[in-house]
């Protein structure tokens, strides 16, 4: 059970920072074996691209966890004070279906890229893999959208919002 509890509480955070950290490594390396050695890698450019795609959808999934997404605060301005909790909670309901929405067209994407078999140009590594990235992140994002929902109308039902 305290495995659980630490894999939620962390699980985004440690993927995100495992490829920021990947990314900058080898992006580094990159401009060492390019500046200083005077040749470069084949592959480089094309790893940090795919591990900046992963980054983002993960990243998605950590903004919906942390309840941090961009919100139009002038919009919310609009309604009256006591409704506004009910427009919070029903912006994340939309943002709920926009994220399953998501997950069901890029499944049918990598679904697409299975059959194709087709591979990165520099170190062959499955498209699929890559394409999976948003499926992947709005399925974290859904999790995490169901949680901040409940929490949100728990919190409301206790009069705490």
């Amino acid at each position: 059970m305290k495995f659980i509890s630490l894999i939620n509480e962390h699980i985004e955070r440690i993927i995100c920072i495992f490829l920021m950290s990947g990314m900058t490594i080898i992006l580094a390396i990159q401009v060492f074996m390019r500046y200083v050695v005077g040749d470069s890698l084949s592959w480089s450019e094309e790893v940090a691209r795919y591990m900046f795609i992963w980054l983002i959808y993960i990243g998605i999934s950590y903004g919906a966890k942390m309840m941090a997404h961009i919100k139009i605060e002038a919009a919310l301005g609009v309604f009256p004070g006591p409704i506004k909790p009910y427009i919070v909670i029903l912006s994340d309901i939309l943002f709920l279906f926009f994220s399953l929405y998501v997950i069901f067209y890029s499944t049918k994407i990598v679904e697409k890229q299975l059959m194709l078999g087709q591979l990165s140009p520099a170190v062959h590594m499955p498209m699929w893999m890559i394409y999976s990235a948003p499926a992947v992140g709005f399925a974290m994002t859904s999790f995490r959208q169901c949680q901040v929902i409940i929490y949100r109308i728990r919190m409301l039902s206790e009069g705490e919002i």
